[in-house]
C-alpha cells in the first residue's frame, strides 16, 4: 500500500483526494499548512507528496524547495495540486508535476501511481535560473517582512515587561504603606499597652495577626520580585552561623506546624557553622521551604528539617509527608506565578511566588532550590516523607570576597 502525503488547507480538497485515493487502495496522511506538512514528510516518510500551493503560512512553492533540501537522497516525488499556481515555477523548485483544479477523480489515482513509478517523470524546463531568482527574491521579500513583524512584537512585549514591573512596584508600594501602622497597632494591643485583654480577645488578636502576616508576606514577595526583576535587590554580605539561622527559621514556623497538628523533628547540628552571604534573604527563602511544607503536608502529618555540610555548600532540607508532587510538576513549581492547582475552588492558598522568588534569591547566592518527590536516598527513618524541598548554598556567597579570613 503506497502511502501519500496530502498538504492541503482546504477540508473540501481534503476530503475529496482522501476519499478517491483510499477507495483506490492508497494510504492518506494530511497536513493543513507547510510546516506541519514538511514535519510529516521527515516523520511518516510518505511515497509521494501533494502539495498545495496556496498554502496560509508558507506557500507550495517554498515548502517544496524545503523538502528537497530536506528529503535529499530520497527519492520522493512530489506534486503540486493548484488551481492558480504556476507550472514552470512549480517545476523550478523541485515538482515532479503538476496537477490542475479542479481535479479529474477518475485519472487521480491513475496520476498518482505514475509519479511513484516514476513511468510520469518530471517535466523539462529550460528557464529554472531566472524563476528561481524570482521565488529568491519572493522568499527575502518574506522574510523581511516577517522579520519587522517579530521586532515589532519583540518591542511591545518589552514595553508590556516594563508596565507590567511598573505595575506590580506601585501596587505593591500601595499595599505596604497602609499596613506598617496595623502592624504596629496589632502589636500594642497584644502587649496590652493600649489596656488589658481578655483570653478571647487575645485569641483573636493572635488570629488578626497570623492573617495580616501571610497578606504582609504576599506583598513582600511581590517587592522582591519587581526588585530582583528590575536589578534593584540589594545583598548585605556578612558572617553568620548557617545551624542557627536554621533553627530560627524552623522556630519562627512552628505555630503554623501546630495549627495543623503536624509533628516536626529537626536534624540540626547545635555546633555552629559559619558562612557568608546575606543571612536575611536566606532566612526568608528558608521560611518560604518551610511555608512549603505546613501548606502541603496533611494535617496531623510530619516534616523533617535537617541540615548539612557538604564540600563547599550548604543544605537545608525539608521533607514532609503531604501528598507529593507529580513528576511533570517538579520544576515548573519554581516558576513565577506557577501553582499546581490553580482553579478558583483550590485547596491551597498562595499567589505562586514563594517558591520562584526562593530559585531567584538563591541564583544571585550561587546556590540552587529542587524537588524530590518520592525523596532519593533518604534514610530509612524517613521512609515516610513524599516530598522533598532542599536548597543549596556555597558557604562563601557567589561573587562575595571575604575580607577577613574565612
Amino acid at each position: 500500500m503506497y502511502r501519500v502525503l496530502h498538504i492541503e488547507d482546504d477540508e473540501n480538497s481534503l476530503q475529496l483526494v482522501r476519499k478517491v485515493l483510499t477507495a483506490a487502495d492508497f494510504e492518506i496522511v494530511e497536513a493543513r499548512d507547510g510546516i506541519s506538512g514538511i514535519k510529516k514528510a521527515l516523520e511518516a516518510r510518505p511515497d509521494i507528496i501533494l502539495v498545495d500551493i496556496k498554502l496560509p503560512d508558507m506557500d507550495g512553492y517554498e515548502v517544496t524547495l524545503k523538502l528537497r533540501g530536506e528529503l535529499a537522497g530520497r527519492d520522493v516525488p512530489i506534486v503540486a495540486i493548484t488551481g492558480e499556481g504556476d507550472k514552470d515555477m512549480s517545476l523550478a523548485v523541485g515538482c515532479n508535476g503538476v496537477i490542475f483544479k479542479p481535479i479529474d477523480i477518475a485519472r487521480l489515482p491513475l496520476q498518482v501511481r505514475e509519479y511513484i513509478s516514476g513511468t510520469k517523470g518530471p517535466d523539462f524546463i529550460t528557464t529554472s535560473d531566472d524563476l528561481l531568482k524570482a521565488q529568491g527574491q519572493k522568499l527575502a521579500a518574506r522574510l523581511q517582512t516577517k522579520i519587522e513583524e517579530l521586532e515589532a512584537a519583540n518591542r511591545r512585549l518589552v514595553e508590556a515587561e516594563k508596565v507590567r514591573t511598573e505595575f506590580y512596584r506601585n501596587l505593591s508600594h500601595e499595599l505596604s504603606t497602609p499596613l506598617t501602622p496595623v502592624i504596629g497597632y496589632i502589636n500594642m494591643l497584644l502587649g496590652e499597652e493600649l489596656g488589658p485583654l481578655n483570653s478571647l480577645q487575645r485569641r483573636s488578636l493572635q488570629s488578626v495577626e497570623r492573617s495580616f502576616t501571610r497578606v504582609r508576606t504576599v506583598i513582600e514577595n511581590l517587592l522582591d520580585m519587581t526588585a530582583l526583576a528590575t536589578g534593584k535587590m540589594s545583598f548585605f554580605a556578612r558572617y553568620y552561623d548557617f545551624n542557627a539561622l536554621s533553627t530560627e527559621s524552623v522556630e519562627l514556623y512552628l505555630h503554623r506546624f501546630d495549627d495543623r497538628d503536624i509533628k516536626v523533628n529537626t536534624e540540626i547540628p547545635k555546633t555552629p557553622c559559619r558562612a557568608f552571604g546575606d543571612p536575611d534573604k536566606l532566612k526568608r527563602v528558608m521560611a518560604q521551604l518551610l511555608e512549603n511544607a505546613a501548606k502541603f503536608c496533611h494535617l496531623e502529618g510530619q516534616v523533617h528539617v535537617a541540615t548539612r555540610k557538604s564540600g563547599d555548600d550548604l543544605l537545608f532540607m525539608v521533607y514532609d509527608s503531604g501528598q507529593g508532587i507529580p513528576e511533570r510538576e517538579l520544576k515548573a513549581i519554581f516558576t513565577t506565578f506557577y501553582q499546581i492547582d490553580g482553579s478558583p475552588t483550590r485547596e491551597h492558598g498562595g499567589a505562586g511566588m514563594g517558591l520562584a522568588l526562593a530559585r531567584k534569591i538563591l541564583e544571585r547566592f550561587g546556590g540552587e532550590i529542587w524537588a524530590e518527590s518520592p525523596p532519593k536516598n533518604q534514610p530509612t527513618e524517613l521512609q515516610w516523607a513524599k516530598t522533598l524541598v532542599a536548597l543549596r548554598v556555597p558557604v562563601i556567597m557567589a561573587g562575595e570576597n571575604p575580607s577577613e579570613e574565612f
